[in-house]
């Protein structure tokens, strides 16, 4: 009898990641391909044919026998697709960072509440309200992670309730909002073109015959309800339970916390995900790795860390920031970077950057916790910047709370958690 496996699958903007695991949670395989950048939907299929190929063949070569029974896919939040009925495109997606929509975007601030995620040009609503001016005949409107896994089962009507939030849908209810009902001859968007939302886990259909064959699956094998990718990542961390932070340290500072109840605070750019039965608050600083950028290269940073005396504050207290303006934990578009007086010293300049990000951190999860959300108690860290154990020393000292390297750093890894958590809730 084979093994049964999770497979998780997460389409970035460079590439296609594919994380098996088993019933335990434990990584058996990945699997990665490039991605050309294009906004065609047919090369992202090509792509994850090729994955599922490659990684069936992986798993036919491993000495016990696996299949994988379940299949969870997370994607870029807000890129969508038009399509006829049957799933087909009508045209190139528009991606998440696409910011044509500018006159749809400015008929929704007449009717969507302003805690609403569907504002602004790259919202999902934004982005359908184009298609639909463009492309009249479009029957089925899907986000990049709902298309893909529509193609193992054939059900492009469902979406998941973290995609479906920058297209309007309330989580705090669980429905679409009655103010784009009540105002869809001036949006412009009838009900019958909004999915059927499911939680992140659930259980969407089976895998069409052809394709289980195909891919060699489990003969029961299921597609489940993805999310985003950067949900799928704080999955990946270990971060479940409230109280659960998550900071990644990438170009940016972006910060998410595991919450009882969800915050919306567009004055800072703060909106929640309902994942996993909690509330997945989040909110960005512009600080980050990018301002390290600024002053030395990636070589000198890994020259000096060794150098650095994270017990030994250097007295200096920061604020760096890239370019002018902030949007968290301060709301201030003319906020100037503080990375004044330098010392003499490269690694004392160095720390002091380190220190001003840890201080921005900390400030940030209080501002959440002063809006409503949890109270922060560990937090787990991704990026780039969770490798230097210098700055994580650095990062407990100022925030006081203890800082966890994340278990898995793959978006991918945390959507297969998602297809294994749908057939535990089966059994």
């Amino acid at each position: 009898m084979k093994t049964p496996v999770f497979l998780g699958i997460d389409i970035g903007t460079s590439g296609i990641r594919g994380s098996c695991i088993d019933s335990q949670g434990n990584e058996l395989l990945s699997h990665r391909l490039a991605l050309e950048s294009t906004t065609d939907p047919a090369y992202w299929l090509t792509q994850l044919d090729c994955l599922l190929l490659e990684i069936s063949d992986r798993l036919e070569q491993c000495s016990h026998p696996k299949s994988i029974c379940a299949i969870a896919i997370d994607g870029t939040s807000g890129t969508l697709i038009a399509c006829d009925k049957d799933g087909t495109p009508l045209a190139p997606a528009l991606m998440y960072n696409d910011q044509q929509a500018q006159a749809q975007a400015e008929i929704i601030s007449r009717f969507a509440p302003a805690d609403s995620a569907v504002h602004g040009a790259s919202s999902s609503l934004a982005k359908a309200l184009l298609l639909l001016e463009k492309f009249p005949a479009t029957e089925r409107l899907c986000h990049q992670a709902d298309w893909l896994a529509a193609s193992l089962s054939g059900r492009y009507d469902i979406s998941d309730e973290n995609n479906c939030l920058k297209l309007g849908y309330d989580s705090r209810t669980q429905q679409w909002p009655d103010w784009l009902q009540e105002n869809a001859e001036n949006v412009g968007i009838d009900r019958h073109l909004l999915p059927q939302v499911l939680a992140p886990g659930e259980t969407v259909a089976p895998v069409l015959a052809k394709k289980t064959e195909k891919y060699r699956l489990a003969e029961n094998c299921i597609v489940v309800a993805g999310t985003t990718d950067s949900n799928a990542a704080v999955l990946a961390t270990g971060a479940c339970e409230t109280g659960d932070a998550v900071t990644s340290l990438g170009s940016t500072l972006v910060i998410k916390l595991f919450s009882d109840k969800p915050l919306f605070n567009p004055e800072y750019g703060i909106y929640s995900h309902h994942l996993n039965r909690r509330w997945l608050v989040g909110g960005a600083s512009n600080s980050g790795g990018a301002v390290l950028l600024k002053y030395f290269s990636r070589q000198q940073i890994d020259e000096m860390t060794p150098q650095l005396q994270p017990d030994q504050p250097t007295g200096l207290h920061y604020y760096p920031l890239p370019a002018t303006g902030e949007r968290f934990p301060f709301n201030d578009s003319s906020k100037q970077d503080i990375s004044t007086p330098r010392p003499a010293s490269d690694v004392e300049f160095f720390q002091a950057l380190l220190e001003g990000m840890a201080g921005i951190e900390a400030q940030a999860y209080k501002k959440l916790e002063a809006l409503g959300a949890a109270t922060p108690q560990r937090i787990f860290t991704a990026g780039g910047g969770s490798k230097n154990t210098a700055w994580t020393k650095i990062r407990q000292r100022i925030t006081g709370l203890p800082v966890i390297q994340a278990q898995h750093s793959e978006a991918s890894y945390g959507s297969a958690l998602l297809a294994l958590k749908a057939v535990k809730n089966e059994k």
